[in-house]
């Protein structure tokens, strides 16, 4: 079941995206999935539900799209958010709290249909790709989406995963490299990073969106700008 949530102030504006996103959910024979409206930001934390997308407005009364954003973000929220606004100027303010895309109004249906195919495709990797972590006589499953970096120390290797729990147990990262897939990238040898948890990069140091930061040898910045420059352009950026 993926979950939908539009939060608009404007009601011709959500039965705008219900249908879109219907039509769309329709035509990919996707039957398994519920469609939830908010008239504001406040309603929509109050109602403590966990939503796989929401489409959120940006210029609301009571809690503005920015500011619902940012509280979900600090409780852990991990939702796919889509802006929705007319405000072209504040497609940089998205960037802060991981916005999955920004659609201006009024909606253009070639621009929707293909972040609703980037989503659906998130979903899937996001609930399909993991491994196994072996510790001990008991194990733990890791989705790859939730790991923001590895490293290396002595005989052991720390996941350091986007709810702040950091996961440690014996291995090489020469053979946990061959067991994850194209959104790592060995910034260092003794680090693995997830392309998709990178803000930027200065004077050797990789910065984080949780805000940490982590080296990246000088050999290998070149090849981190490329794997950026290659992951923005699989989504559309």
């Amino acid at each position: 079941m993926i979950k939908f949530a539009i939060c608009d102030d404007e009601p011709m504006m959500v039965q705008e995206i219900s249908n879109q996103l219907s039509q769309y959910m329709n035509g990919e024979h996707i039957t398994s999935y519920c469609i939830n409206s908010f008239s504001d930001g406040r309603s929509l934390l109050e109602s403590g539900r966990d939503f796989d997308v929401i489409f959120l407005d940006i210029q609301m009364e009571h809690l503005n799209g920015m500011e619902t954003a940012k509280i979900l973000r600090q409780r852990k929220n991990h939702s796919l958010l889509i802006f929705v606004t007319v405000l072209k100027e504040c497609v940089f303010d998205a960037f802060e709290v991981e916005a999955f895309d920004y659609l201006v109004k009024p909606l253009d249906s070639g621009h929707f249909k293909r972040t609703m195919n980037r989503i659906i495709k998130s979903i899937q990797q996001r609930e399909i790709k993991s491994i196994v972590v072996q510790r001990g006589t008991s194990c733990d499953v890791i989705l790859l989406a939730e790991i923001v970096y590895c490293e290396v120390q002595g005989r052991k290797i720390y996941i350091h995963q986007s709810d702040g729990k950091i996961t440690d147990y014996y291995d090489k990262l020469d053979d946990l490299e061959q067991r994850i897939d194209g959104r790592f990238f060995r910034c260092h040898r003794s680090y693995l990073v997830n392309i998709e948890y990178v803000r930027g990069c200065n004077a050797g140091q990789i910065m984080l969106s949780q805000g940490d930061k982590i080296p990246v040898s000088r050999l290998r910045e070149r090849d981190l700008t490329q794997a950026l420059l290659r992951y923005m352009k699989e989504r559309d950026f």
